[in-house]
């Protein structure tokens, strides 16, 4: 394939999709050229030549596509494979509300002067780590109450400034999990086979949703790591079990 045409992935470490869209394309064989972006000008400045505002992204030529969905890159790159069969509305909403649980527990266990420090080799704070497991889904949430699109803006929303301590991250991530269990009660469409619109484009909320489930079951893997590597044995560990049907990366954190 001519340079060209040369599929191109640009990522970034601790994206959850990056991950996961790496190990993907890596799976099926396709060549591609990894850019990250993170601290790489030259990377940044051919993403947003794109047009592109967020990663992960998979291009070729001049044409890309938003990562955050399998389905969009299968098409994209005219790959002949079937995906995984998604877990029900149901079981989405219940490995959620579990995920949720164990963030919330593992986010208390966090030495408070670690928050404002970085992890490895991303630079962003713990806080906003441990803020951003809880605003995925109240993202989410958010946009089906409201009726708007669910933008990247929308999901990565900083913490307000009270948001200062675990406790305070925790509780936050409390209140997150009680609305994701209201929302679903009152949901009248239990099949979630309305189209909503986000910044990746047009879906089946039965798509965002899962996406909306996986996405923070990956941090919250990450934040067992963060705590295994002080030392720190996570209470309650997410177990292989617990995440079965989630569409994950097989690693917890791209080195």
């Amino acid at each position: 394939m001519e340079t060209a045409e040369r599929v191109r992935v640009f990522w970034q470490p601790g994206c959850t999709s990056c991950l996961r869209t790496k190990e993907f394309l890596t799976r099926q064989g396709v060549d591609y050229e990894s850019i990250n972006v993170h601290g790489n000008p030259a990377g940044m400045e051919s993403l947003r030549a794109l047009g592109a505002r967020s990663v992960p992204i998979v291009a070729r030529g001049g044409d890309f596509v938003y990562a955050q969905s399998l389905a969009d890159v299968v098409r994209f790159l005219r790959l002949d494979i079937r995906l995984q069969d998604k877990l029900s509305p149901q079981q989405l909403v219940d490995k959620l509300d579990l995920v949720l649980a164990a963030a919330v527990r593992f986010v208390r266990q966090i030495p408070a002067g670690r928050l404002d420090q970085p992890f490895r080799n991303r630079n962003r704070p713990i806080r906003l780590l441990a803020h951003h497991v809880f605003r995925i889904p109240e993202a989410f949430v958010e946009a089906m109450r409201d009726g708007h699109e669910l933008t990247y803006e929308l999901i990565m929303r900083p913490p307000e400034d009270a948001l200062r301590t675990t406790e305070d991250l925790a509780r936050y991530g409390e209140g997150v999990r009680a609305a994701v269990r209201a929302w679903w009660q009152a949901c009248p469409d239990k099949r979630c086979e309305q189209m909503m619109d986000t910044y990746f484009g047009r879906h089946r909320v039965h798509e965002v949703l899962e996406r909306s489930a996986w996405h923070p079951a990956q941090h919250a893997r990450q934040l067992m790591l963060l705590l295994e590597d002080l030392g720190i044995e996570p209470q309650g560990k997410l177990s292989a079990q617990d995440l079965a049907g989630l569409p994950l990366p097989e690693k917890a954190w791209d080195d």
